[in-house]
C-alpha cells in the first residue's frame, strides 16, 4: 500500500494560478487552499505586478495572543512584518473591569476604540491629571513618557493601540507593578515612608492586564489635582467630525491641526462602498501605516523603476505603504470597506495624481502620456482625499 501523502485532488472551487492569457499551471500539490482564496492578487497577480516589493501585509489573526485574566493583547511590529519601521500596532480587549496596569511607554500612543467602553487615566509632567471614558470610535494619545492606563467599562472593550516606533513591543514597557518587584522594600519604604510591611504582598513580576471590579461612575472616580487638568484634551471624539463626503464614501481625517495633543501620529478614517476606491495618490511625508476595520480590499503599490505589487486585505489585516510609494484601495467585496491610514507625522498630507496632472499644461499630459482628450476632459482640479466609483 502506497502511504505516501495524497496530492490534492483537482476542483472547480479551487482558484488555480493560471492567469487568463494562459500564463501559470495548476497546483495539485501540498497547499492552503483557504489562504489562496483570500488572497487572489497574490495567487493570480495582475499582469501589471512586477519587481521586488517587499510584503506588505501581515494579519493580527497571525500575531502572538498573550492572554491574561482580565484580558489578552497580539502586536503587529517590525519583528511580524519588517518593511514597517515607522509604526507599530497592538490589538487589545479588556474584561468588564480589567485593567492595563499603570505603566508609561519611550513611544507615543494613539489609539481607536473599536468596541464597548473604557476608561482612561494620566498625568503629565505638570502634576496635572485626566481621567476620561471612551467609547467606539473614539480616538485618545498619551505622549511619549506620561504615564497612563486603561479599565474595561460595563461590557469590556477593545482596541487598536498605535505607537510611532516600529520595533516598539507592549511587552517591553515600563510598569509600575514591574518597578515595584525591582526595588529593594527598604527603598519603597523610605521613598513613601510607611513601613516596609506595606510592600508585603506586591507582585514578583510585571502584571501587565490584570482583572478588576468595573469602576464607580466618572464622577465618583474624580481625583482632583492641585495644579489642574491637563489642558490640550488626549481623548478626541473621531465620529463627532463632519466627514468628507465624496461619491462612494467618505474621510474622516485627524491630525494635529484638530487633535492638538497628537504631535506624532495622523490619520485618516476612509469609507469606501462597495465598487468604490481610495484615487491613485501618494504620501509626500512618512510611511503608510493601514489596519482594516470592516469589509475587503486590495491595493497595488507602485515603488517605481518597473516595480508594483498587489495584495488583498481584510477585517484585521495591516498594511503597509513606503514612503512616497504609489497606490490606490479598492473595495472588492460587497460591504462596505472601512480602514484607517496612519503616519509618524503631526499633519495628514497626499498627492493627488489626478490633481497633478489637471494643473499641469494639458499639451504635457498628452505627449508624456499619449492619452486622449477624454481623460484630460475628466480631470479635476480640486483637492481633497478622493473616494471615488469607478466610471467605467
Amino acid at each position: 500500500m502506497d502511504n505516501r501523502p495524497m496530492a490534492q485532488a483537482a476542483s472547480v472551487n479551487v482558484p488555480q494560478p493560471i492567469r487568463s492569457d494562459g500564463a501559470g499551471a495548476t497546483d495539485f500539490g501540498p497547499r492552503d487552499v483557504m489562504r489562496d482564496i483570500e488572497n487572489p492578487d497574490m495567487l493570480v497577480p495582475p499582469v501589471t505586478d512586477a519587481g521586488l516589493i517587499p510584503n506588505l501585509k501581515f494579519s493580527f489573526s497571525d500575531a502572538h495572543m498573550q492572554l491574561n485574566h482580565g484580558g489578552w493583547s497580539r502586536e503587529v511590529t517590525a519583528r511580524e512584518l519588517p518593511i514597517a519601521t515607522t509604526l507599530a500596532g497592538v490589538n487589545m480587549r479588556l474584561t468588564p473591569g480589567g485593567v492595563r496596569e499603570l505603566h508609561w511607554h519611550q513611544q507615543a500612543e494613539w489609539a481607536y476604540m473599536l468596541l464597548g467602553r473604557a476608561r482612561i487615566t494620566s498625568v503629565d509632567q505638570e502634576g496635572r491629571n485626566f481621567i476620561a471614558d471612551v467609547g467606539p470610535g473614539d480616538l485618545w494619545y498619551f505622549p511619549a513618557g506620561l504615564p497612563h492606563s486603561i479599565q474595561g467599562l460595563e461590557e469590556g472593550c477593545e482596541f487598536l493601540l498605535v505607537f510611532d516606533d516600529g520595533n516598539f513591543s507592549d511587552l517591553n514597557t515600563l510598569s509600575i507593578s514591574d518597578w515595584f518587584a525591582h526595588t529593594p522594600k527598604d527603598v519603597l519604604s523610605a521613598n513613601f515612608g510607611v513601613p516596609e510591611s506595606a510592600f508585603s504582598h506586591i507582585p514578583s513580576e510585571q502584571v501587565y492586564i490584570f482583572q478588576d471590579n468595573i469602576p464607580g461612575s466618572l464622577e465618583s472616580q474624580t481625583v482632583q489635582s492641585p495644579y489642574g487638568t491637563i489642558p490640550q484634551s488626549f481623548k478626541h471624539q473621531l465620529f463627532a467630525q463632519t466627514p468628507i463626503k465624496t461619491p462612494g464614501g467618505s474621510v474622516r481625517i485627524v491630525d494635529s491641526s484638530n487633535f492638538p495633543i497628537s504631535k506624532t501620529i495622523a490619520a485618516a478614517l476612509v469609507e469606501l462602498e462597495p465598487g468604490a476606491m481610495r484615487e491613485l495618490h501618494w504620501h509626500p511625508n512618512n510611511d503608510e501605516w493601514q489596519y482594516y476595520l470592516t469589509g475587503q480590499g486590495r491595493m497595488t503599490v507602485f515603488a517605481g523603476n518597473g516595480t508594483a505589487r498587489t495584495f488583498d486585505y481584510r477585517a484585521g489585516d495591516v498594511g503597509y505603504v513606503p514612503f512616497a510609494n504609489g497606490h490606490y484601495i479598492q473595495n472588492t467585496g460587497n460591504q462596505t470597506l472601512w480602514f484607517l491610514e496612519m503616519f509618524k507625522s503631526d499633519r495628514f498630507v497626499d498627492i493627488s495624481l489626478n490633481q497633478w496632472m489637471a494643473l499641469t499644461p494639458r499639451d504635457l499630459v498628452r505627449d508624456n502620456l499619449h492619452v486622449g482628450p477624454e481623460l484630460l476632459d475628466a480631470l479635476r482640479k480640486e483637492k481633497w482625499p478622493v473616494v471615488k466609483y469607478p466610471t467605467a
